[in-house]
């Protein structure tokens, strides 16, 4: 019973504002090498998914940012990633400082589509506990939106390689930021991401030691499968499905799956890391929370999992709101203060 309800509420929620467009399909190879028109976009794309992973490092980079700029509680600066949009080639954040404290600060990632004010309440209740905070908008969001959006359909889309490189910028955005808050003399910085949030966090967390403690508020190994069986791409799946198959998309989408880089981060130092998955959730199908988890459990790497008896999307209902805001809060306090 408690399932159905917690379904049915799922459902409403997803659509009570279904503005969800459904675009066209395009393999999009000049996202990823403006030089690769002509090839055979199937074999391209095996090939490019091997050689990113390989080299992951160079894929997820540091940039080096020599502008940034804080006007108040405003900081922006120039992506190291410069796509076609104008509006989302300059990042966006806002800054919760805890006064004359540089212990510790945390990184907030925010959901796909998340609106202009989300999680600064989360941000305010870690500057009670002594944590200074940092509010990123995510590539596409808000004031980076270009004109011809109503919602970020860019970050995650029916078009292969544009959604490879909006979800590397994402990640390289998330470096510059972890950077500046280090810049700023701050001992400890952790990293909390929710839903797209979770996935771009995680590639940070495995690709940057700077990052001291992170927790992944819902959690999935691959992109392919969310975008194929979850409640809010459906839109996106209905461009991609007569293009190309499940198995397909997950070796496209390989280098911007958490499962590629189990490896990696079992051999890096054991670091604070807590996931977060709901058991009633249609838009991280719990099969891929709990696939994920066996992974991370059989590759020995140390962390903790809390489960919440709800929903995607009813997480930010009363009363799992403050549930979880509580298993992310004093977490990170735990280890970080």
């Amino acid at each position: 019973m408690l399932k159905r309800y917690m379904h049915g509420r799922e459902k409403h929620f997803a659509m009570v504002i279904d503005n969800r467009i459904v675009r066209p399909f395009d393999w999009g190879m000049e996202f990823v090498n403006e030089n690769a028109n002509g090839e055979d976009p199937r074999k391209f794309y095996r090939d490019y998914a091997k050689k990113v992973i390989a080299n992951s490092d160079e894929f997820f980079f540091a940039p080096n940012v020599s502008d940034y700029n804080l006007d108040g509680d405003n900081l922006t600066w120039t992506s190291g990633i410069e796509t076609n949009s104008i509006e989302n080639n300059t990042v966006r954040a806002k800054f919760f400082p805890v006064a004359k404290d540089k212990k510790s600060a945390v990184l907030v990632l925010p959901h796909w589509n998340a609106r202009p004010g989300t999680y600064f309440d989360l941000c305010k209740f870690f500057n009670k506990v002594g944590i200074s905070a940092l509010r990123m908008t995510l590539p596409y969001h808000e004031e980076r939106m270009p004109p011809e959006l109503e919602r970020a359909d860019y970050l995650v889309a029916p078009n292969v390689g544009q959604t490879l490189q909006s979800l590397r910028q994402s990640v390289v955005d998330t470096r510059a930021a972890i950077g500046w808050l280090k810049a700023q003399g701050y001992e400890k910085v952790g990293l909390v991401g929710t839903s797209i949030g979770s996935c771009v966090g995680f590639f940070a967390f495995v690709h940057d030691l700077n990052i001291d403690a992170a927790v992944f508020n819902h959690v999935s190994g691959y992109v392919a499968d969310v975008v194929w069986n979850g409640l809010s791409t459906y839109h996106v799946k209905e461009s991609l499905k007569d293009k190309v198959e499940l198995d397909e998309l997950r070796e496209y989408w390989m280098p911007i799956s958490p499962m590629a880089y189990m490896d990696k981060l079992a051999a890096m130092p054991p670091r604070p890391q807590r996931y977060i998955y709901t058991l009633y959730d249609l838009t991280f199908p719990l099969d891929l929370s709990r696939q994920m988890l066996e992974s991370i459990k059989a590759h020995k790497i140390k962390h903790t999992k809390t489960m919440i008896p709800c929903g995607h999307y009813t997480l930010g209902e009363k009363p799992w709101v403050y549930i979880d805001g509580y298993k992310i809060i004093s977490y990170l306090r735990k280890h970080l203060r």
